[in-house]
């Protein structure tokens, strides 16, 4: 730590992770699933910019997402945290374990846009509830007056997922965010899987046009790096590939066919 990052390692990662998101080629990183703090470490030690702790599809508690965050931050590897809705206090104690950011799934409606800016802001940007005695306000040793300066400068980064062909305007829709996420796979279902992989296409490059327009990163998943174009994600800046459950997966089952050959 710097002599002028005097409020924990939270607001320094953010400024990484969206420096990140402006370099050339994509900010990688993966799902976490499992809480194991070895799978952060290992990522950061692999190369990811960032981790996304999941729990949406996972069976991690937020006890489990606080574990791994805190860890990542040790690590120096910024941790989003996945979220099915937004809960405000909930959203409030991951950012006060030192998440990064907070990614958001099934976003269709401005509403929701706005309901998390809410969350993740102090008055009066937003209506999340001020305390000190936190991580990432390094438990009282830092001012309010200092904490909400380095809110200011360094605010949680906020991804949203595209993950349906019915929403509100999509250039309205990202605008407060950082990274507009397509959701391929919620999305594919959501067209009806269609036997023709130019509709999906079409619909995600929909959302990535979308992304540009409005002035934010644009990003998605990938079950691997070189699926990532095919799927419409050559040009992310935000790309997650797979988790670490689907590589341990696949590890395995790699390791019982040579077994039984």
């Amino acid at each position: 730590m710097t002599a002028g990052d005097t409020h924990g390692d939270t607001h320094p990662l953010r400024r990484r992770l969206r420096a990140a998101l402006t370099a050339e080629g994509p900010a990688v990183g993966t799902f976490v699933k499992l809480a194991s703090p070895d799978v952060v470490e290992l990522a950061g030690a692999a190369g990811c910019a960032f981790v996304v702790v999941d729990l949406e599809h996972s069976t991690l508690t937020e006890q489990d997402a606080v574990g791994l965050v805190r860890h990542a931050a040790v690590c120096g590897l910024p941790a989003l945290v996945r979220v099915p809705e937004v809960d405000a206090a909930a959203v409030n104690r991951l950012l006060e374990a030192g998440a990064a950011g907070i990614q958001l799934s099934m976003l269709t409606r401005v509403a929701q846009a706005e309901a998390l800016v809410a969350a993740t802001r102090f008055a009066p940007a937003g209506r999340r509830s001020v305390s000190l005695a936190n991580r990432a306000a390094r438990f009282g040793a830092v001012p309010l007056a200092g904490l909400l300066a380095a809110e200011r400068a360094d605010p949680p980064v906020l991804v949203g997922q595209i993950e349906t062909a019915l929403t509100d305007p999509l250039t309205t829709l990202v605008a407060a965010l950082d990274v507009c996420f397509v959701g391929s796979t919620d999305l594919a279902v959501d067209l009806g899987l269609p036997a023709d992989p130019a509709v999906l296409r079409a619909a995600v490059d929909r959302v990535g046009d979308a992304a540009r327009r409005a002035g934010v990163a644009f990003g998605g998943w990938a079950p691997t790096r070189g699926a990532a174009a095919d799927l419409g994600l050559g040009a992310a800046d935000y790309l997650v590939v797979g988790s670490d459950l689907q590589m341990l997966a696949a590890g395995l089952r790699a390791v019982a066919g040579e077994e039984n050959q």
